[in-house]
């Protein structure tokens, strides 16, 4: 699938009508996950038959995406029930099979649950006044679920996590 095909597909996916602040939910645009996604895909390999993890998932645009180019199984986490029914409903529409979701806050994720991953996605964290600090421990959460190296520059096969998030 080209980069421009994606991304039209990716246009069609609906996104949250009122985002909750304190979840520091926002939609991500189609351009920026079809980007992110394709340079995954074809850069370095770790979306076609892979299984994807995609945290905070939201209403699926990254989860959608990643099935679209090819995925294994792609799972998405989030902590709302409503952003998962925009989710389940965006499964429906597509008609995607190989895709579920989880209701779960991501930072009680175990490591048991993230060995089951060749591949984690999530959007970055960017933060608010009315949140401060929990986007660093849903960021701390993803790295610690990061355990092997992603990618082939990376010089070792473990990360240690930062004791300052």
């Amino acid at each position: 699938m080209k980069l421009k095909e994606l991304e039209s597909c990716l246009q069609q996916v609906d996104t949250f009508e009122s985002p909750k602040l304190l979840l520091e939910q926002y939609p991500t645009r189609p351009h920026i996950a079809a980007c992110m996604l394709y340079t995954i895909h074809n850069t370095f390999d770790d979306i076609e038959n892979k299984t994807i993890a995609d945290l905070g998932c939201g209403c699926g645009m990254l989860s959608i995406g990643s099935t679209m180019l090819g995925a294994g199984l792609c799972v998405g986490f989030d902590i709302d029930a409503d952003a998962l029914e925009i989710f389940n409903s965006n499964i429906e529409d597509f008609e995607l099979t190989n895709i579920d979701m989880v209701q779960c806050d991501v930072c009680s994720l175990s490591d048991s649950m993230a060995e089951a991953f060749d591949t984690v996605i999530m959007n970055p964290p960017f933060g608010t006044k009315h949140n401060k600090g929990m986007d660093m421990i849903f960021l701390k959460t993803a790295l610690q679920m990061a355990k092997t190296a992603v990618y082939s520059l990376h010089k070792t096969s473990t990360r240690q996590v930062s004791p300052s998030f």
